[in-house]
């Protein structure tokens, strides 16, 4: 049986994007993938993302906010930065490791701009739901998309 690929999304703090990607590539991919995901800083799970992941089926309430030093030592096939700022700031990583920047819009950011704007927290969980829906659509394409990646 072939070896799983291992898999390290990465964002500023593991608490959104990079944790709904997990989720998503663990429900979807889990066969041929091991997913992982991190910060360059831990900002705990952020719990809107909890819930609409819940929505679609898949549970991340069990996962944790993890700083990448974690993973500096695991052999990966490929990080994938979800965000800029991550992207920015990712860390060394050994040459046979392909390095992905992918980049989501920021849920929480979104919701706060619309809060401002007197949206209600259904409007604003509706930030959540796009974003989810945009990580699932990049990882049902794995791992295709990582061997030939979209510029």
């Amino acid at each position: 049986m072939k070896e799983k690929l291992k898999i390290l999304f990465l964002c500023t703090g593991n608490s959104c994007r990079s944790q709904m990607a997990e989720g998503w590539t663990r429900k979807l991919k889990g066969d041929i993938i091991d997913a992982y995901s991190a910060g360059i800083e831990t900002h705990g799970l952020n719990p809107n993302a909890v819930k609409v992941m819940a929505e679609a089926g898949v549970d991340i309430s069990n996962q944790r906010s993890k700083l990448v030093d974690e993973f500096m030592d695991m052999e990966l096939n490929a990080v994938i930065t979800v965000c800029g700022h991550a992207h920015e700031n990712c860390p060394y990583f050994p040459a046979r490791c392909k390095v992905i920047h992918v980049g989501f819009d920021d849920p929480p950011q979104m919701a706060r701009e619309l809060a401002e704007q007197g949206a209600d927290k259904e409007q604003q969980l509706d930030c959540y739901r796009k974003i989810r829906d945009e990580i699932k659509a990049f990882v049902e394409k794995m791992p295709g998309n990582i061997n030939n990646p979209i510029a």
